[in-house]
């Protein structure tokens, strides 16, 4: 009798060891669950200008929340959202919305977006004339060749007077109805405008390319985007990422009085806040 009340209490402790393992295994479970919801160092893709200045100040705003943030910086418009697709970034921040979403369609990619910061006019600048009235008849205009930003551009230049487009979110230069100077559209990766300036009449160009070849959107522009576009800049991540907390301490750092009060100070009206 006692031998068997031995072994039923042996069997009923057991249990309740093992039961005990299985909740130490399951607060275990849970707790690297949520270490990996969120992480320390935040990995972000870039353009130089402004992007990456804009995320400079935004790094002391992270460091306070206790968040590292890692810029890396791109020159293209492409790798990017592969990377963050991928990832091997966390964010990235250089794109607006309809950017994006062609990418997504393009590449089969899984993006989205959190919160809009800043909006950079796009504009038209020139080393040969000082007016658009001076353009020529068969004047060649350089334009940025994917097809969002090219048909921001051809919108700018149809502001500006100079064709009328169909309507329609991806013009080309296909889509033009009107071209009375009989107008030459030279199609080129964003980030090699500045450099044909030297080689055509006039070029549409992204401002954060104007930027960095030190032209200033509000002076030298001889025609800019109107400031109610609707291209405004964003942080971009994976869909599955937005509600992890390091995304939304990172979106709120972008979003902060700082980094308004940054870029208003910084760039005097050639890059506007969008939030």
């Amino acid at each position: 009798m006692k031998k068997s009340l031995s072994l039923v209490l042996t069997a009923i402790l057991t249990i309740g060891l093992a039961g005990c393992g299985a909740k130490k295994d399951a607060s275990a479970v849970n707790a690297n669950a949520t270490t990996n919801n969120d992480k320390k160092v935040i990995k972000v893709g870039a353009t130089p200008v402004p992007h990456k200045e804009i995320l400079e100040v935004v790094k002391p705003l992270l460091e306070k929340k206790g968040y590292q943030l890692e810029i890396k910086e791109f020159t293209d418009y492409v790798q990017p959202n592969i990377s963050v697709n991928d990832g091997e970034l966390d964010a990235n921040f250089f794109q607006h919305v309809p950017y994006l979403e062609n990418m997504n369609k393009e590449k089969g990619l899984k993006l989205d977006y959190t919160v809009k910061v800043h909006l950079e006019p796009m504009g038209v600048y020139s080393k040969k004339i000082t007016s658009l009235n001076d353009l020529k008849d068969g004047a060649t205009i350089a334009v940025p060749n994917d097809p969002t930003n090219e048909a921001r551009a051809l919108r700018v230049l149809e502001k500006a007077g100079l064709i009328k487009v169909k309507d329609g979110d991806l013009v080309t230069p296909l889509d033009i109805t009107e071209n009375t100077k009989n107008l030459k559209f030279k199609e080129l990766e964003a980030a090699q405008l500045p450099r044909t300036l030297e080689d055509v009449e006039a070029a549409v160009i992204n401002t954060n390319y104007a930027l960095e070849a030190k032209l200033n959107p509000s002076k030298d522009a001889l025609a800019i985007e109107s400031k109610d576009s609707p291209f405004a800049n964003i942080l971009a991540v994976r869909k599955e990422d937005k509600d992890k907390p390091y995304i939304k301490a990172l979106s709120e750092a972008l979003t902060s009085p700082e980094v308004k009060k940054f870029i208003e100070e910084k760039y005097n009206g050639s890059i506007v806040p969008a939030f």
